[in-house]
């Protein structure tokens, strides 16, 4: 003999469902919780989505603002024991150093601090000096481009 579909029994017994907003026996709060909009009858929740849109500034041809990168820092101090007196330092050169990274696939700018010493004369190109690092520079007998 065959077993048919409505034969089949559930192993266990079904859950009974709760029944919400009928009044309790002891004057509670028939499943609704304390107050609050969810408790009230005729509930209505904001959607989510309309806030999130209202918020969006109301001009035509609206986009998102361009994030400015912030420039690699290098230090006198890493350009001392890197490079060799007369080389010529820029953001490629330092990129092959491994001394900077790429940020997004693109070199980044990079600012050269005055942290530390310097004794060697370099030829910086396509940096930012901040301008106690210019002076230290160009007392080195270093040239900025």
């Amino acid at each position: 003999m065959k077993m048919e579909l409505y034969q089949l029994k559930p192993i266990h017994k079904s859950k009974k469902r709760k029944r919400v907003g009928r009044g309790g026996k002891r004057g509670t709060y028939a499943g609704r919780g304390v107050k609050g909009q969810r408790a009230r009858a005729g509930r209505r929740l904001k959607p989510v989505i309309r806030e999130l849109i209202k918020r969006y500034p109301k001009l035509r041809g609206y986009k998102f603002k361009k994030q400015a990168f912030k420039p690699a820092i290098i230090n006198i101090e890493t350009l001392e024991k890197k490079f060799k007196s007369g080389e010529i330092v820029d953001p490629k050169i330092l990129l092959e150093k491994k001394l900077i990274r790429r940020i997004k696939g693109k070199v980044p700018k990079v600012k050269i601090l005055a942290k530390g010493k310097l004794t060697k004369k370099l030829i910086i190109e396509g940096c930012q000096v901040s301008k106690s690092a210019r002076e230290i520079i160009e007392k080195a007998g270093g040239q900025i481009k």
